[in-house]
């Protein structure tokens, strides 16, 4: 089977969700790969010479072939290896609101994280409000077009929404006590709801970084950055 034939490498970096949406997916689909940490202070230069313009991770190295950024890898992925369990649905409606409602939590949730670890005092308090305002959007908008995450069950196959929120946001705990408490049961129940079902789902809670080790991570970043 070509499956076997294959070569495939990660470069990544183990505290980074957008590596860990790669490593999730490649491990769901049953693709066997080699995982190689890159030091981004200090990049090596096979990871250089197959990736000289993004110079980020992740990066899938499939048969010599470099192909970069975590949302298009999944979709590498989920096209090339098209076996079952799909990543994305079949139907293209239902997947282009899965790559709309991805590219609002990239675009504006996970963005939003980060201004609220890189501020202080009342810009912080204006990043969380903010934050705040926008995963209620996002929750809504996946209550009504994705239902069924309500629901989640661990013996569920993850999807690409599932893989793309949980990568990060199941590490809320490590969030919560390293920067501020941005996800609250009581103030977001659904999307808490999904988060904890997703927790327990055995392929993440392998591939999520530690939580004392990550936690020590987000703190040494937010001191570089206030």
């Amino acid at each position: 089977m070509e499956e076997k034939q294959s070569e495939v490498k990660l470069f990544g970096t183990w505290a980074s969700g957008y590596c860990t949406r790669v490593v999730l997916a490649l491990k769901a689909k049953g693709i066997p790969y080699r995982y190689i940490e890159e030091d981004l202070k200090n990049k090596s230069e096979l990871f250089l010479r197959y990736n000289p313009v993004h110079k980020k991770v992740p990066l899938l190295l499939h048969n010599g072939r470099p192909v970069s950024e975590s949302l298009i890898i999944l979709e590498y992925i989920d096209e090339y290896w098209n076996h079952s369990p799909k990543i994305l649905p079949d139907d293209p409606y239902k997947r282009a609101k899965v790559r709309f409602w991805a590219d609002f939590y990239d675009r504006k949730l996970k963005e939003g994280t980060v201004a609220i670890m890189t501020s202080r005092g009342k810009e912080k308090e204006k990043a969380i409000e903010g934050f705040l305002e926008l995963l209620k959007v996002f929750e809504e908008g996946i209550a009504k077009d994705f239902p069924e995450k309500l629901t989640f069950s661990n013996s569920q196959p993850l999807d690409f929404l599932d893989i793309i929120v949980g990568s990060s946001a199941c590490n809320y705990e490590a969030y919560n006590e390293a920067v501020a408490v941005v996800v609250d049961p009581k103030r977001n129940p659904l999307f808490f709801q999904w988060m904890t079902a997703l927790k327990e789902c055995p392929l993440m809670k392998e591939s999520l970084p530690p939580h004392d080790k990550l936690v020590a991570k987000m703190k040494s970043f937010q001191s570089r950055s206030v």
